[in-house]
């Protein structure tokens, strides 16, 4: 068989089995409601949880960014890319989550793959919650660390785990919020584990980043913690509504990653615009607290209609609001049905979730009325 038939094969085989991805198109800017492959949409899929990512002001900023800058920033960061933008946005994230430094990456994922793997090598040991975003996994892996997985929020299992090692370096990496089930990882009680057994924690705060603490700060605030032993990674994609990530953490910790993370060190810096636009977000996320009370508001409407339904929705306090069906073609069945009806709810199946589990991830924005998600309350009734 030659590699093409393979390929082909194998995504014959993911039809049958419910499971081939395909890409929409989006034909207007991201906001609550949308333009898709020619078609009129409610969106429910979208991680602009604060309803940032078409904002004309930070248009505004972006393209003073680009009056000022240009468009590209030309080299890596340690070459000659690093910019008056990035500088200036770095030191206003370190403030805004109230560590002593911060360091941009181009994603999330990038964040992720290059601070693990400059922190935990042979010798050491990562230990992971198994929920864990698939770019935490991947960081793990390519650490060439002892990779201990244990069972989602089962602190019993990790302390187990934490006790017996002999690891020179001991890192527990895990969701601030878990993409999939909204709900927020015991964060204080993985500290004072990590506290207890010399190790470390990198929390991924992708889905908690501005919706999150007094302000929008993020899971620590949410919390109220602090530590020199936390490593804080957020994403600048979903709540703020433009794209990167940043760690957050010591002095030390920032230097080391600027000399050590690969996926920092051997890439181009990211567009200084984004950095201009950024700032912008960073003030809005800040000043306007109507987004996150807006938010609850949702949170609180869609809970409560879809209560008593014949499918599980799990507790999360997050605009992540998992509705599980169960089977692969169950789930596409009933996206289907909604899409239909001008309501884009994506199914998510296996591998992202574990089998059995497929389910609509509902995200909720601060752009979307009470109108919408009364909507789609009443085609779910219906629907069930």
């Amino acid at each position: 068989m030659s590699l093409h038939a393979e390929l082909a094969a194998d995504l014959a085989l993911r039809e049958q089995r419910g499971l081939r991805r395909t890409r929409r198109l989006l034909e207007s800017p991201q906001r609550a409601r949308v333009r898709v492959d020619g078609q009129e949409f409610v969106a429910f899929c979208s991680n602009d949880y604060l309803g940032l990512a078409a904002d004309p002001r930070l248009a505004a900023a972006a393209k003073s960014g680009i009056d000022r800058y240009g468009v590209g920033a030309g080299a890596s960061h340690l070459i000659l890319g690093h910019g008056t933008a990035h500088h200036e946005l770095e030191a206003a994230l370190a403030a805004f989550v109230r560590l002593p430094r911060a360091l941009l990456f181009s994603t999330g994922y990038m964040a992720n793959m290059g601070s693990v793997s400059a922190l935990a090598g042979r010798g050491d040991a990562v230990f992971a919650d198994r929920l864990n975003h698939a770019s935490l996994n991947d960081a793990a892996l390519v650490s060439r660390a002892a990779f201990k997985r244990y069972a989602h929020g089962d602190l019993d299992a990790l302390e187990k785990q934490l006790k017996v090692t002999v690891a020179r370096r001991r890192l527990v990496i895990v969701d601030a919020v878990f993409s999939m089930d909204g709900d927020i990882a015991p964060v204080p009680e993985l500290l004072a584990l990590c506290e207890r057994y010399d190790a470390y924690l990198l929390i991924d705060d992708a889905h908690g980043f501005g919706v999150l603490g007094a302000q929008g700060r993020g899971t620590l605030a949410h919390f109220g913690i602090e530590s020199d032993r936390l490593i804080y990674m957020a994403t600048l994609g979903k709540a703020a509504g433009v794209a990167g990530a940043f760690i957050a953490g010591s002095v030390a910790l920032i230097d080391s990653l600027i000399n050590n993370a690969r996926t920092y060190v051997y890439t181009t810096a990211a567009p200084p615009l984004l950095c201009q636009a950024l700032l912008a977000s960073l003030a809005l996320i800040e000043q306007e607290d109507w987004r996150r009370e807006r938010l609850s508001e949702h949170i609180a409407e869609l809970r409560s209609g879809l209560a008593g339904l014949r499918w599980q929705l799990p507790p999360s306090q997050t605009p992540i609001q998992p509705l599980i069906v169960g089977g692969n073609a169950e789930a596409l069945a009933l996206s289907e049905r909604l899409a239909a009806q001008g309501l884009l709810v994506p199914a998510i199946r296996p591998p992202t979730v574990p089998q059995g589990m497929a389910r609509l991830r509902i995200s909720l924005s601060a752009d979307h009325v009470a109108a919408d998600v009364a909507r789609l309350v009443d085609a779910l009734v219906r629907a069930a």
